[in-house]
């Protein structure tokens, strides 16, 4: 997970050094990663006015330009004040602010690479100086046909860096510290925990902490021009899904803002409602996803048809056989029911929670959408995604147990920047179709609870303290907290959670280190323990040698020694094919090893193994697969001595033959 500080910064105060805020968020919230800083790769970048745009005299498609950089850029030649370079771009022209790269600076989107130090050179006569950047130049997308135009106040010769709050540091959160805490996958969530982490009081934005108890969001139609039906037919995996059309958006790039805030988290720009889609999800760590009204249209001209000639948008489980064709042109063919698909007028449009469909993508044809901010179960996306092979942004977040309560907010600001940035309009009823969705968690505790627990005295001014900086509503009566679980925190349950968090709040680091008090008294002695570890010195004082060897064997290893293939458990998630089913004995993975001891040259050797082994019929009272214990050795000798005469040596004191 990649964190923005300056992303972080517009909603909690940071007065600690990067280096003292790493080591807080290792110590109490997830292991960094890498520290990224953004300063070094925009420091050579300057805004400049393009003065002048004439067409190159040697060269068709070139322009000659003479911008002004408010004289920042040094050791750089000018006419009267002004410095003169070379485009190629289409969309170069008078009056535009840009972001320009002078002469010996490196251009950004090498620097991690090689990186490609600019200079003044001659093209077709006309001496350049250094160049007008593109987006995919400057590393905040992949467009190159055009060079990026500053979208905001800014003068020339200022900083493109701090126009846009590129001297900024990301630092990069490993995932698996966050399995738990969907709440973090979202640079708000983060900031939240930073707040928390340095004991400040963190207010999340209104319209985040609007009522979430409604029926529908709050937003309603402004012209009913674009009618919409959703049915969610599988409401135990999908307990909510929000949809609204809007219509009349003009696709095209986002503000140059957004792209950067993307950029910088690891997003691609795309345009701008997918970006706008994107930055919601980055924000809040809740995924949206949006599609093209039209093209849903034209998907309903079968037979059925929806209440009031409606677009039809239905949840429902896959059918074996139906296909798909992703986002990325990957087509799937589903083999059951276990996919939660969207479908529209029946016909599969996205697989929920994961990816769109192709023939639905928003693109620069797009007037009017439908946005859908939905929620799924978090272990029918893993499921899915494992089986699919599609592991995106949404399933990392899908996966973590997203809450469905802030559905109806995140939509609501996902709309609000849709109609700022793109000019669209809400044409339609807001469609929420849901289950049973519960409440916040409410856990009562005491401070001798906690402290017990922690080995720390700590009483319930502190708790409510720590806890509330975070956002938990508190209720103290002398020493118990009634607590009210926030809705983004799905991970608190039970009172031993709430002990946990005012650990970590506290800083575990500050908690006194003891040893555990335990008894005295002897532990109950392991009976099968004791036979293996007689076993095991008997074997060995009559010159064996253990191994230990993986519990799974090829089928063809089982073929070659006579047992039933049938008989032994396949792997459906096999390490590698040579370790495709559980054995049935321990023999057969003895015997694999006799080969490479012999073509080694060893020719008189005693292996054996103490292990386990599973077979399907083998079934106990309780309807169960039995594990067997059990120990097998081989003795190979190619001298005098025949290995059975060997054998029988060595377990003869054992075993009556």
């Amino acid at each position: 997970m990649k964190v923005s500080l300056n992303w972080v910064k517009q909603f909690t105060e940071i007065d600690v050094s990067t280096e003292e805020l790493v080591k807080k968020i290792g110590e109490q919230l997830g292991a960094v990663e890498e520290i990224i800083e953004l300063s070094p790769i925009y420091k050579d970048v300057l805004v400049a006015e393009v003065k002048s745009c004439e067409k190159h005299p040697n060269a068709d498609k070139l322009s000659v330009c003479l911008i002004d950089d408010g004289g920042a850029a040094e050791n750089v030649e000018r006419k009267d004040g002004l410095v003169e370079l070379v485009c190629g771009a289409p969309n170069v022209k008078q009056g535009q602010k840009v972001a320009w790269l002078p002469p010996g600076s490196v251009v950004p989107s090498t620097y991690h690479t090689d990186p490609f130090v600019l200079e003044a050179r001659e093209l077709r006569g006309v001496v350049s100086n250094g160049m007008i950047a593109s987006a995919r130049e400057l590393a905040i997308g992949d467009e190159h046909d055009g060079i990026l135009e500053v979208d905001v106040e800014a003068a020339p010769g200022q900083k493109f860096a701090d126009v846009y709050q590129l001297n900024d540091t990301i630092i990069d959160i490993e995932n698996k510290m966050f399995t738990h805490r969907p709440d973090c996958f979202g640079q708000l969530g983060v900031a939240r925990e930073i707040a928390g982490i340095c004991h400040k009081q963190f207010s999340s934005p209104d319209w985040y902490k609007a009522p979430l108890a409604q029926e529908n969001v709050k937003r309603k139609k402004e012209n009913g021009e674009l009618k919409l039906a959703v049915q969610n037919d599988i409401l135990d995996l999908v307990p909510r899904f929000v949809c609204v059309p809007i219509a009349d958006v003009k696709v095209g790039h986002s503000p140059v803002a957004i792209r950067t805030w993307l950029a910088r988290v690891g997003i691609k720009p795309i345009n701008n409602i997918v970006d706008i889609t994107n930055y919601v999800m980055m924000l809040t760590g809740q995924p949206l996803h949006a599609y093209d009204y039209d093209k849903l249209l034209a998907l309903q001209a079968g037979e059925r048809s929806t209440e009031h000639g409606a677009l039809s948008l239905e949840v429902r489980k896959s059918r074996e056989g139906e296909k798909l064709r992703l986002l990325g042109d990957k087509e799937i063919t589903f083999k059951d029911d276990s996919t939660m698909l969207i479908t529209s007028n029946d016909v599969p449009v996205g697989v929920g929670g994961i990816m769109g469909g192709a023939d639905t993508e928003v693109d620069e044809s797009t007037k009017n959408i439908v946005l859908e901010c939905a929620n799924f179960d978090m272990y029918q996306i893993r499921r899915t995604a494992m089986s699919l092979g599609l592991f995106t942004d949404a399933v990392t977040r899908f996966n973590k147990g997203q809450s469905p309560l802030q559905n109806d907010t995140v939509l609501e600001e996902a709309v609000s920047m849709i109609q700022s940035i793109t000019g669209g309009r809400v044409a339609g009823e807001v469609q929420d179709a849901r289950g049973e969705v519960d409440p916040p968690n409410q856990v009562e505790i005491t401070a001798d609870f906690v402290a017990e627990r922690l080995a720390e005295p700590i009483n319930a001014d502190d708790i409510v303290r720590l806890l509330g900086n975070v956002e938990f509503q508190t209720e103290a009566q002398d020493d118990t907290v009634r607590v009210t679980v926030p809705f983004w925190r799905t991970d608190i349950a039970i009172r031993e959670d709430i002990v946990e968090e005012v650990g970590r709040l506290m800083g575990f680091h500050h908690l006194p280190i003891n040893l555990p008090k335990r008894t005295t008294y002897p532990v109950e002695k392991n009976h099968l323990l004791e036979i293996k570890s007689k076993i095991r010195d008997a074997l060995t004082a009559a010159g064996g040698n253990e191994l230990l060897t993986y519990s799974f064997v090829h089928g063809d290893l089982l073929a070659a020694v006579g047992q039933d293939v049938e008989k032994a458990f396949k792997l459906s998630n096999a390490l590698s094919p040579d370790l495709q089913y559980y054995r049935l004995s321990i023999v057969p993975s003895l015997l694999e090893k006799v080969y490479g001891n012999l073509r080694a040259g060893y020719d008189k050797f005693f292996l054996y193994e103490i292990g386990k082994t599973h077979i399907k019929d083998f079934n106990g009272d309780d309807g169960l697969p039995r594990e067997e214990e059990r120990t097998a050795g081989v003795v190979v000798s190619k001298g005098a001595q025949p290995a059975y005469f060997q054998a029988k040596h060595i377990v003869g004191p054992y075993v009556c033959f």
